[in-house]
C-alpha cells in the first residue's frame, strides 16, 4: 500500500472530524462511560481491526480511549488508516 500525499491526507481528514494528524499518524480521543465502557468500545474496535488486518495503537485511561493509526510497514499514512478510522467513527 502506498503512502498518501499531504493533500490526500487533508482531504480525507475533512471527512473524519474527530481525527487529527500527528506527524505520520492520525489520532482520536474518545470518552466512554467509565472503564467498562472504554473496554467494551476497544473490544468493538479490535473486531474491526482484526477483520481489516490493520491494528491501531490503543491507550485506555479509565474512561478515555486514545487511538493512533499509522501503517508502520509503509512508514506513514495509507488508505488503510483512513478506512479503519471511518469504520471506527461508525461505532460512535
Amino acid at each position: 500500500m502506498s503512502l498518501l500525499s499531504d493533500e490526500e491526507i487533508a482531504g480525507q481528514l475533512a471527512g473524519l472530524p474527530d481525527w487529527t494528524r500527528e506527524g505520520d499518524s492520525i489520532r482520536c480521543v474518545r470518552k466512554r462511560k467509565g472503564f467498562t465502557g472504554a473496554v467494551l468500545y476497544v473490544n468493538a474496535i479490535a473486531y474491526l481491526a482484526e477483520a481489516a488486518n490493520h491494528h491501531p495503537d490503543i491507550l485506555i485511561q479509565w474512561d478515555t480511549v486514545t487511538l493512533t493509526l499509522s501503517t508502520h510497514s509503509a512508514g506513514g499514512l495509507t488508505g488503510n488508516d483512513m478506512a479503519l478510522a471511518g469504520q471506527i467513527d461508525q461505532l460512535g
